[in-house]
């Protein structure tokens, strides 16, 4: 086959993810939103998501033109390095802003399908889920190919990348934050005080809260693992161009990519519920089974397929099994963070048995298990990366991670359908859908929360092998053939990168600290300012909620963005590339670790809540109900704003040494 052929194979696949996307957004849009109550909700939603993303977006475009500008003038090959980083920027936050502004249009639909029957709702939310997820691969793929084939050189994706990693800085963290302090401010007040339901459309955060599960877990995930994505698929070029040859090294990851799209097309068609009238628990486990079933279908194609197009293209098997290793990887590391944080095993029902104690032991309780959980995804990232490098070298790494994130779309789709059934939950509580229309969105939203879980754990491990293909290439760039541990400067730079994500973490925590401060005193303010807000005959003003979460998130995220883009940088030009090296061996160490914890306790602080919600240790009201809320407020920070944070930072620190790394070796020559 030609490479005119394989290429333009390739840019069809990223055109096919987009025509998909078509499709999608067409479906969704051909259901009805609902009655009035239900479309004045979503406007509201929307609007909020929209004021939050226009915000972000204007600061963006300032810090995207100062960064431009800089690669402009320092960074070979110039300008084309500071055209790729706007490339970047602008595809990441283009994927990003689709797949919100879908979802926030999804929800009242979700739930006005869900009156029907549960199996519509769950396919309008992971239609829309998946507007997300092929917005990200089609996007991705094409960036990456078109960038590449064009300027003839696969080291200018790195920079493409790079410009990708701004954009999730940006919603990851500045999402996490909004969302979080909505989030608990609403919770604080309207559940722990007032003891009026989660939803409940008296309490003025409640939109806010809405508003925050779109921007923070459909945009803030979806630029968090475009990120990833890139990423890998730069990484591995770059690294197979000196192993492969110049064509063949461009052309494996980018067919493997859009393979991947295709499988992922096939496996979200495979996910056909069934209508039936079902209990609750029954419902749950349908729906999870029949996602779960689209899953299983998309890797088993995938593993077939990438085996004959390796086979056929490279001719030896080494890289195969490399890329299965990452595979692999990513699935049981799936599986780990299901069986920490779902309620159906026994570490989150023993974190609601543990409440009947007291908030006290179910904190207790719930970092332990958070603690535990990290032992299997490490096992399982060390294992991958030993067999693949044993298979392939520093080559090998890179394929793995490219294999973790190869059916991206298929896993992204799972993690964003979330916080939409979330929102449909919601709605059907604020709209008074009635109970049955309530539990079904509650059923669609029960799957949701472990999707989401999965989602996370997923990302980590994914940023955790994306983050070791950089270290490889920052190894190759900056020429630094040896980092030794009896190299004061290597040992300093693992000290600082031990510690960055703690810093990274606090700034990130206390961002959502200070908002939910603000929130509670706003929510409480207007319970007792506004006549008849409590009585239920006056609104709530939800404005004000939405624009407090706003500013907060985004004064909050300016210093631990900064922190991480100025240290690999201050230590490189002051200490050297080998010190540089440590620092990206020491935050990937310590920010993977604390990231699976800390993501994993608050999943599984939440599904516990849940679990007492069903009726379980007196149900909803009940002292156990209380304490779970506390550990649940707890964990909302750790599970959506700190611990997926981390995966920015572990990944960001490994793209500013990549870019800047030949300035870093030229400093050492002067000196």
């Amino acid at each position: 086959m030609s490479p005119v052929v394989m290429q333009a194979l390739v840019l069809a696949a990223g055109v096919i993810s987009l025509l998909f996307v078509v499709f999608l957004t067409r479906r969704i849009l051909r259901e009805k939103e609902g009655d009035r109550r239900m479309r004045e909700i979503g406007r509201e939603i929307r609007k909020g998501a929209g004021a939050f993303m226009r915000r972000e977006f204007k600061i963006l475009v300032i810090f995207t033109i100062v960064v431009a500008a800089v690669l402009a003038i320092f960074i070979e090959p110039k300008p084309w390095s500071a055209i790729a980083y706007v490339l970047g920027t602008v595809t990441s936050a283009l994927a990003a802003y689709i797949g919100m502004s879908v979802g926030t249009r999804a929800n009242g639909r979700t739930a006005n399908a869900s009156a029907r029957s549960w199996d519509q709702g769950l396919k309008i939310a992971f239609s829309a889920g998946a507007v997300m997820g092929f917005s990200v691969v089609g996007l991705g793929l094409l960036g990456v190919a078109i960038l590449t084939l064009v300027y003839g050189d696969p080291y200018i994706s790195l920079s493409f990348a790079f410009g990708a990693s701004a954009v999730a800085l940006f919603l990851r963290v500045g999402g996490g934050i909004f969302t979080k302090c909505a989030d608990v401010g609403a919770d604080l007040v309207g559940k722990v005080e007032h003891s009026i339901p989660e939803d409940d459309p008296r309490n003025p955060a409640v939109i806010a809260d809405n508003v925050g599960d779109n921007v923070g877990d459909i945009a803030g995930m979806g630029a968090d693992l475009y990120e990833s994505y890139v990423s890998a698929i730069a990484a591995s070029m770059v690294l197979a161009v000196a192993v492969l040859g110049p064509e063949q090294g461009v052309m494996l990851p980018l067919m493997l990519a859009g393979l991947g799209i295709i499988v992922s097309i096939i496996g979200m068609l495979s996910v056909r519920p069934q209508a039936a009238d079902l209990p609750f628990d029954q419902q749950v486990a349908k729906v999870h089974g029949t996602m779960n079933f689209g899953v299983y279908v998309s890797n088993i194609l995938m593993i077939i397929l990438s085996f004959i197009v390796i086979n056929w293209y490279v001719g030896e098997l080494s890289l195969f099994w490399a890329l299965i290793s990452g595979l692999v990887a990513g699935f049981l590391i799936s599986l780990s963070t299901e069986y920490f944080t779902s309620a159906e095993y026994p570490p989150a029902k023993r974190i609601a048995h543990s409440s009947q104690s007291g908030p006290a032991v179910t904190i207790m309780e719930g970092m332990g298990v958070g603690m535990m959980s990290t032992v299997a995804p490490a096992l399982l990232v060390a294992l991958a990366t030993v067999v693949a490098y044993s298979f392939a070298g520093l080559l090998g790494i890179a394929i793995a991670a490219l294999g973790m994130l190869i059916n991206l779309a298929m896993l992204l789709s799972m993690d964003c359908y979330g916080p939409i059934a979330d929102n449909a939950a919601g709605i059907a509580e604020m709209a008074d859908l009635g109970q049955d229309v309530r539990e079904r969105c509650e059923a669609l939203d029960a799957v949701g929360n472990t999707t989401a879980a999965l989602g996370k754990g997923f990302a980590v491990g994914s940023a955790a092998l994306a983050s070791l293909a950089w270290i490889a290439t920052y190894f190759e760039v900056a020429e630094v053939e040896l980092a030794s541990l009896n190299n004061p400067a290597v040992i300093a730079g693992v000290f600082i990168g031990g510690m960055l994500p703690f810093l990274f973490s606090a700034l990130a925590m206390k961002g959502v600290s200070d908002g939910s401060y603000d929130i509670v005193e706003e929510v409480r303010r207007q319970f007792r300012d506004i006549p008849g807000l409590m009585e239920g005959t006056a609104k709530a003003d939800s404005v004000r909620c939405v624009d407090i979460a706003t500013r907060r998130a985004i004064k909050s995220m300016m210093l631990p963005g900064i922190i991480v883009l100025l240290v690999p940088l201050v230590l490189g030009f002051t200490l050297g590339a080998r010190a540089v090296s440590g620092l990206l061996v020491g935050s990937l160490l310590t920010g993977f670790l604390m990231a699976i914890m800390m993501s994993n306790s608050g999943g599984a602080w939440d599904n516990s809540k849940k679990y007492i919600e069903s009726g379980q240790y007196g149900g909803k009201g009940s002292e156990a109900h209380k304490a779970s809320v506390i550990g649940d407020t707890v964990g909302d920070p750790f599970k959506d704003t700190a611990g997926p944070s981390l995966n920015i930072l572990i990944k960001l620190v490994g793209k500013v040494a990549v870019i800047f790394g030949p300035l870093f070796v030229a400093m050492i020559a002067l000196d």
